[in-house]
């Protein structure tokens, strides 16, 4: 029986595995034994500088860095075994790693659709208006102050020493709670001023001081705070409502507000400062987004841009 045969039936019966997890193992020690095959070396024999050649061939033809390390995790589970058996002095993959995979971008609207999603205003035959209200607030506020979800659900009606966040609405600022319980401030846009006037002046109708949760800003039809995950309800369904393409979250927002202010200002550093971030390394992605926007641009306006 070859080695790969017989590592497959120790990790079935010996390590008792799934089924689909053999299936795999031996769908990428398939890929490995085809290497060998045409680098005319046996698998006993395989060195580091083979698995990193046949690492850069996997790259190189398209697969992703996150493919390349689920690969590479099996491969080395087979030399470990091999090194138990007494078959191999080393594990050659011991040391390799796959190529970093590059970090998605954050997804944000465009500000089209970003008015679009603010200035909606549901039909008052199909909807509850005091809902309605509410989540006009919230989505200025996460559009145009760039809060996370989290600093959001932790707003006050009023300043305190309990209080997480509130909003200055005489001074036009939101003072927030954020990672690391770092507080912050961040300036509240004349359009979310109004839409949190708006919010204040009905929050408490239809409401009992023994229902009504008097700290929180933002709550319910009965009373309590809200939830980040009813937040991402009431967003998703206000934005398939407003005409969106895609469903919108809360994070989303967040994104959209630091990388059209990016877009406006180029001033990376006062975005650090308004989205709570501590390192700018972490801000230097809306840097991406703003050239995306950019190249966009580019390919659909000029003349000699690339034809898809």
């Amino acid at each position: 029986m070859d080695l790969v045969a017989r590592y497959l039936d120790h990790v079935r019966f010996e390590k008792r595995l799934a089924e689909r997890t053999v299936t795999l193992y031996s769908l990428d020690l398939q890929k490995l034994t085809d290497y060998a095959a045409l680098a005319d070396v046996a698998l006993d024999a395989v060195q580091s500088t083979h698995i990193r050649r046949w690492v850069s061939h996997m790259h190189s033809g398209g697969r992703s860095g996150r493919g390349i390390a689920l690969i590479l995790s099996g491969w080395r589970g087979f030399y470990a075994w091999l090194g138990r058996q007494g078959l191999v002095s080393s594990n050659p993959v011991q040391d390799v790693r796959a190529p970093k995979s590059p970090k998605p971008l954050p997804k944000a609207l465009s500000v089209d659709d970003a008015v679009q999603l603010a200035e909606y205003k549901a039909p008052f035959d199909v909807t509850d208006p005091w809902l309605d209200c509410r989540d006009s607030a919230l989505v200025e506020l996460l559009y145009g102050c760039g809060l996370r979800v989290g600093e959001l659900v932790g707003l006050d009606v009023q300043a305190g020493a309990q209080a997480k966040g509130w909003i200055d609405l005489e001074g036009g600022e939101a003072h927030v709670l954020g990672k690391g319980s770092k507080r912050r401030s961040v300036p509240v846009g004349g359009k979310a001023l109004e839409a949190m006037q708006a919010w204040v002046a009905v929050r408490d109708q239809g409401l009992t001081p023994a229902t009504a949760e008097q700290a929180a800003m933002f709550i319910g039809r009965n009373g309590t705070r809200l939830t980040a995950q009813a937040i991402w309800q009431r967003l998703r369904q206000r934005s398939l409502k407003a005409g969106l393409s895609t469903p919108v979250h809360p994070h989303m927002l967040r994104h959209s507000f630091a990388s059209h202010l990016l877009q406006s200002s180029s001033d990376l550093r006062a975005v650090q400062e308004l989205l709570g971030h501590a390192n700018i390394t972490t801000t230097q992605v809306y840097t991406r987004l703003d050239f995306q926007h950019l190249a966009q641009a580019y390919d659909a306006a000029h003349p000699r841009a690339r034809k898809k």
